[in-house]
């Protein structure tokens, strides 16, 4: 008995050489491997940002790791995530891989991709500042504790007249974006700008661009010089995070040819814009094909509704579909 314990401890000790705790995944741009868990150790290698670990043992704040060139070393374990963490990613990342991108932006800091909106989720990626990224969807999330936020009234004044406000947490905007290797993510909006034109981004007049879309382009030549000019579609909101609706108003900036300049051509305020907005073309028979693009508004019971509009340079209208009636505007009284 003694000599079928002595052989199975030490069957047990070698096989321990090559078993695998878990598979995790670095989430720190890069973090060093270290020979020993101590304030003084040696550096036996590096792990970069998503790179595929084994975890082996593990003590206390650190787990041991065995790289794919089978180098081993001990790592804090704040600096992975298992492999539930990175499948839902994946799965995030399959799941929103088509969606229309409502604008380009670029980031202000290095910025973690977070599995659910909110700062204390979980997250994989980082990206580093200046990165340029797709912007897909807006979401909100509850500030933690001890962050700094204006106060509610602050908030509730600057909300659009008549819009329902709830008493509660503050909160916080989030986008999903998407990176130049198609990884997505959720970030806080507030680390991402919407890279908007310079020559349109002047007419924000106080109010913070959502969305913006290329509609179509037109030929504009100025003292000799022949160019295309891009006409816009965007949509804006108050610069406050935590409304109850993407957008709230709709602005189209063509090209005057004349004067050489872009003019606002349509104006549309008080909306309970829902994103995505999208863009296309359509034919209008003698009108030829024109640009159009689709607004999600939300009425009163929450109940979202689709609006076809048309531009045919610099008139944009509605394009009704049949039986389709323009309701007239309820006046919305503050309360």
């Amino acid at each position: 008995m003694l000599a079928l314990g002595t052989a199975a401890l030490l069957a047990g000790c070698g096989h321990g050489r090559h078993r695998v705790l878990e598979v995790a995944y670095v989430s720190a741009p890069q973090a060093t491997l270290r020979d020993q868990v101590s304030a003084i150790y040696n550096r036996v290698g590096n792990v970069k940002n998503g790179e595929r670990v084994e975890v082996v043992d593990r003590e206390k704040r650190f787990a041991r790791v065995r790289t794919a060139s089978g180098i081993e070393g001990w790592i804090e374990q704040r600096y992975l995530v298992d492999q539930k963490t990175f499948d839902a990613l994946q799965k995030l990342t399959q799941d929103n891989q088509n969606d229309p991108v409502q604008a380009s932006g670029v980031l202000r800091n290095d910025t973690n991709l977070h599995l659910t909106p909110g700062r204390e989720t979980e997250h994989l990626y980082q990206l580093a500042s200046g990165a340029k990224v797709s912007m897909v969807k807006r979401a909100t999330a509850e500030k933690q504790p001890g962050i700094m936020t204006a106060p509610k009234a602050t908030v509730q004044a600057t909300a659009k007249a008549g819009a329902k406000t709830t008493v509660g947490p503050a909160l916080e905007d989030w986008w999903l974006v998407r990176d130049d290797q198609g990884r997505v993510g959720w970030v806080l909006a507030r680390m991402v700008d919407a890279d908007v034109p310079l020559e349109i981004a002047q007419y924000a007049e106080g109010q913070r661009f959502v969305a913006f879309f290329v509609l179509n382009e037109v030929p504009d030549e100025d003292k000799g010089v022949r160019k295309n000019v891009s006409q816009y579609l965007c949509v804006l909101t108050s610069p406050h995070d935590g409304l109850p609706y993407d957008f709230d108003q709709v602005r189209i900036f063509t090209w005057n040819t004349r004067k050489h300049r872009y003019e606002t051509a349509y104006r549309e305020h008080g909306l309970d814009g829902v994103l995505p907005v999208t863009v296309g073309k359509e034919d209008f028979d003698k009108e030829g094909t024109l640009p159009i693009f689709i607004l999600r508004v939300k009425d009163d019971a929450g109940n979202v509704s689709e609006r076809k509009y048309k531009l045919n340079t610099p008139i944009v209208r509605r394009v009704l579909a049949p039986g389709e009636v323009i309701a007239r505007p309820v006046k919305k009284r503050h309360h």
